[in-house]
């Protein structure tokens, strides 16, 4: 049975998660051992360029892409580093109106030099809540992190993030972890989503103490009619995609130190912005939390569809030209 590179990918990614081993999983999928490791060392090595099917071709491709828009893959490329391919693949078809697939971006960028290693990483547990959510303000997630100001000590950094779009709701910098500072900010996300006359979400938090207080359960109860939701014990993947926004906010905000939490408060500030308005999230279809939170999602990828199908049709076009002229040439050399 043959695997198209999606397919292929979401393998790799469903055996490198799964909580009862390699093997295990893959006698259950019937997958070789040997088969998944090969897939898994070209996708290690070269990302979604080495799950393509291996053939060679020194014939023009009927969907070849123009060298003038390869110049703007490396231009865009250098003018935004820290864009993977993925990123920069969707950034080019949404701003630039010129569909460029994720493995092209990567291809073209390799010939180049310009990547030395896809950014993949591999997690090994499941990074999501079991019962899925389906729309917007279904369900919240919530948590603390850590950071500490030289000189002023440990801050707190409280975040409410909506579970369906993965957008930013509310965050704020607190100086103690206690049960007042988990019910300002819940308030205030509450104010900002507009959420005072409407069904409120479910909220969904570890089982710290603050959260697992008496106090906090009945403030959210009387106040907002709000349910809350424990994850289970000793298993932070339950709350998986606040966790991995902690990782990967943590790991461009701490690049700095911080000599003032105002300091501090202005990288979070900057960082969550992109976040939620300019960065591409692979399990959102490659829209941004915003695009998902203010329902502009579904009109976009109708867009890229459309785009799409103009840039294959242009490019079978183009090539339909070439080999026109190529079979003109060919008769005028004959005659």
């Amino acid at each position: 049975m043959r695997f198209t590179v999606s397919e292929k990918q979401e393998i790799i990614h469903m055996v490198v998660r799964s909580e009862i081993g390699v093997n295990r999983t893959l006698r259950e999928i019937g997958l070789n051992k040997s088969t998944f490791y090969n897939w898994y060392n070209a996708y290690t090595e070269k990302g979604v360029e080495g799950l393509l099917p291996n053939k060679r071709c020194v014939n023009r491709q009927w969907n070849s892409i123009p060298q003038q828009q390869k110049n703007l893959v490396v231009k865009l490329a250098l003018d935004y580093p820290q864009l993977s391919s993925r990123e920069l693949a969707y950034k080019i078809t949404d701003e630039q109106q010129v569909f460029m697939s994720e493995s092209s971006v990567y291809r073209i960028l390799k010939s180049r030099g310009l990547i030395t290693a896809p950014a993949h990483i591999f997690l090994s547990a499941a990074d999501e809540f079991t019962s899925k959510t389906g729309f917007v303000h279904q369900m919240w997630q919530t948590d603390f992190t850590y950071f500490k100001i030289l000189g002023w000590g440990w801050y707190y950094l409280s975040t409410v993030l909506d579970d369906y779009s993965r957008y930013i709701v509310h965050w704020e910098l607190c100086s103690n972890m206690k049960v007042d500072d988990v019910k300002r900010t819940v308030n205030t996300a509450i104010v900002k989503a507009k959420l005072i006359t409407k069904q409120p979400p479910r909220l969904l938090s570890d089982n710290g103490s603050c959260y697992i207080a008496t106090e906090l359960k009945t403030y959210l109860k009387d106040q907002h009619q709000m349910e809350q939701v424990h994850g289970r014990p000793n298993h932070p993947q339950t709350q998986g995609k606040i966790e991995r926004y902690h990782r990967t906010m943590k790991n461009v905000v701490k690049l700095d130190n911080y000599y003032t939490p105002e300091e501090l408060e202005n990288a979070l500030e900057k960082f969550v912005h992109t976040y939620n308005n300019e960065r591409y999230h692979e399990s959102l279809q490659n829209l941004t939390p915003a695009d998902v939170y203010y329902g502009r999602g579904e009109q976009i990828l109708k867009e890229r569809q459309k785009l799409k199908k103009q840039a294959m049709n242009q490019r079978r076009n183009e090539y339909l030209k070439f080999k026109k002229l190529t079979n003109q040439k060919k008769q005028l050399t004959l005659n």
